[in-house]
């Protein structure tokens, strides 16, 4: 017999962002005698919520009609938006006549992500929600081939297995259903799919790294409201794609931070310093003198669009949100499709609830997805990435515009193209010359271990390490000797590294306590030889306003 304790919800839903807020939200709108909990990994909601943002209220129109009255994001609406074609030194502003009209962002809001979660959590525990921080969902609770809930992580493991004086078994959490709103690459999700084949009739997943800072400035060069996106420069030098961003926040702070797509080729690319680098640009530059940095963050992001987007029901669940990957991926927003996600969920949850149903597949909400405005929007954008990722910044760029428009038109010429996995991307490090990075300055740029402390990021150091290397010799024969070592550099927060490398003697060396739970080492490891888990529970990044 298990020594675990149980309880019965109607509704589980695993993760407190965006997506598994709305779906709480909106069951208990439906039908207030759901019993629904949240189960959140961070400390708190909006711990380990990181993003941009410029936020679309589309979904939150729809789900919390007042929410300007209250809402912290209400507080910068977009006022003045920017694309810049950075080269090294000059910036060339892209003309908004020449840009399909849903890349505007009038009507957005820009903000914290963690604190429009924080307050969408108020909501949803106003409404009976029960919501759980610090304890991450760590084993799927089945029952043949249904999902009846899940089990959080044993708690006071020590990192040799035993328990210590403090051990507590994870609790048993069965539901009639159950919600996956992990995020990007979320773990269970990753199980999910295998288990259940969701991903036979798409394209794989790809993703970007997004890194991400916020700095005060002075308050002459602050313009509430103005938003900037950049692309070209630096990532044009190494072949490389992606871009920039820069969005002028409330209290004086600007939100900036640089995305790489992960499907590079030179493993020599080192996403945190190209984010330096960027910094560095004159335009850049300018704004952030005079400044302070105040917190640093990274985190994957999903880029595949509307073709790698899964089968999203099973028996006794559904995936919702970035579980999903319904990022749209030139608009760089994904909150409120997340959020629709969830409502659509939910809706499609109280109906089976209200007919007596329980554990059965939910493919109405699948149909419900592919039926509504998630859609529409995604369909639209489909080719941006794979355009882009195929051939380069410059010609992808508009080859990227053309399909856009043309697709807004209801005129699409290219089909839907392909995707390749991000990991099968890297090329051998023979084939690259090593790419020389300036040193930090310590003002504009910084080095990554003082980034990481303005994480805020703490774990429990005798517990299990959470970052599972299958084979540490194919690391090293592989990861080390095809590749060049490219964690010590494609990782954000110094988790891995190679030492003993010059004295013949290497050693792979996992820093876990560093960690972000930016999942990039599970999606860009070349042999897939790395597995991100859940840590113990409340362990990991503490960010504030990001």
């Amino acid at each position: 017999m298990s020594e675990r304790e149980s309880m019965p919800y109607d509704v589980v839903i695993v993760g407190g962002g965006p997506a598994g807020l709305a779906a709480a939200i909106r069951l208990k709108q439906v039908n207030s005698e759901t019993t629904v909990c949240i189960l959140e990994k961070g400390s708190e909601i909006g711990a380990h919520i990181l993003s941009g943002a410029v936020v679309d209220p589309r979904a939150l129109d729809e789900l919390l009609p007042d929410w300007r009255d209250d809402c912290p994001l209400a507080e910068v609406e977009v006022t003045d938006n920017w694309h810049w074609l950075l080269t090294e030194r000059k910036q060339f502003s892209m003309p908004h006549a020449i840009m399909p009209p849903f890349m505007s962002n009038e009507g957005c809001y820009t903000g914290s992500l963690g604190n429009l979660c924080r307050w969408l959590a108020g909501k949803a525990e106003e409404l009976g929600v029960e919501i759980f921080p610090g304890f991450p969902a760590g084993e799927i609770l089945t029952d043949g081939d249904k999902v009846i809930g899940v089990a959080t992580q044993d708690m006071g493991v020590a990192k040799d297995g035993s328990h210590k004086g403090d051990y507590q078994p994870g609790m048993e959490l069965h539901a009639k259903y159950t919600l996956f709103a992990e995020g990007a690459r979320g773990s269970l999700t990753k199980q999910l799919k295998g288990k259940y084949d969701l991903e036979r009739d798409c394209q794989p997943q790809v993703y970007g790294l997004g890194i991400k800072e916020l700095w005060d400035i002075p308050a002459e060069k602050h313009f509430p409201g103005r938003v900037l996106h950049t692309q070209g420069w630096p990532l044009s030098e190494s072949e490389s794609w992606g871009g920039g961003f820069l969005y002028h926040q409330a209290g004086g702070q600007v939100a900036l931070g640089f995305v790489t797509a992960l499907d590079y080729k030179n493993p020599y690319v080192y996403p945190f310093e190209e984010f330096q680098r960027w910094k560095q640009h004159p335009a850049i530059r300018a704004v952030l003198e005079g400044g302070r940095r105040v917190s640093y963050g990274a985190r994957a992001i999903n880029e595949g669009g509307w073709q790698s987007v899964p089968r999203l029901a099973f028996p006794g669940g559904a995936l919702i949100g970035c579980s999903a990957g319904f990022v749209n991926v030139p608009r760089i927003k994904g909150s409120h499709t997340a959020m629709k996600s969830g409502m659509l969920a939910a809706e499609t949850v109280s109906k089976a609830l209200a007919a007596g149903s329980e554990h059965s597949e939910l493919m109405d909400y699948d149909a419900a997805v592919r039926a509504s405005w998630i859609a529409d929007e995604l369909k639209r954008v489909q080719n941006a990435q794979p355009l882009v990722a195929k051939f380069g910044g410059d010609l992808g760029t508009v080859l990227a515009g053309a399909d856009m428009w043309l697709r807004t038109f209801r005129l699409p010429i290219i089909p839907a193209m392909k995707h390749h996995r991000d990991s099968e991307a890297t090329m051998r490090a023979d084939l690259f010359r090593p790419i020389q990075y300036p040193k930090p300055d310590g003002v504009i740029s910084f080095d990554r271990l003082s980034s990481v402390a303005l994480s805020f990021t703490n774990h429990e150091e005798d517990q299990p390490v959470h970052l599972k290397v299958r084979d540490l010799e194919l690391q090293k024969v592989s990861e080390l000797g095809v590749f060049a070592g490219l964690s010590a550099r494609y990782c954000p927060a110094g988790v891995y590294e190679w030492l003993g490398v010059e004295e013949g003697q290497p050693k792979y060396q996992i820093n876990a306590q560093n960690c972000v739970h930016c999942k990039t080492c599970d999606i860009k490891d070349p042999n897939q030889n790395i597995t991100w888990t859940t840590p113990e529970g409340g362990g990991g990044p503490n960010y504030p306003n990001m």
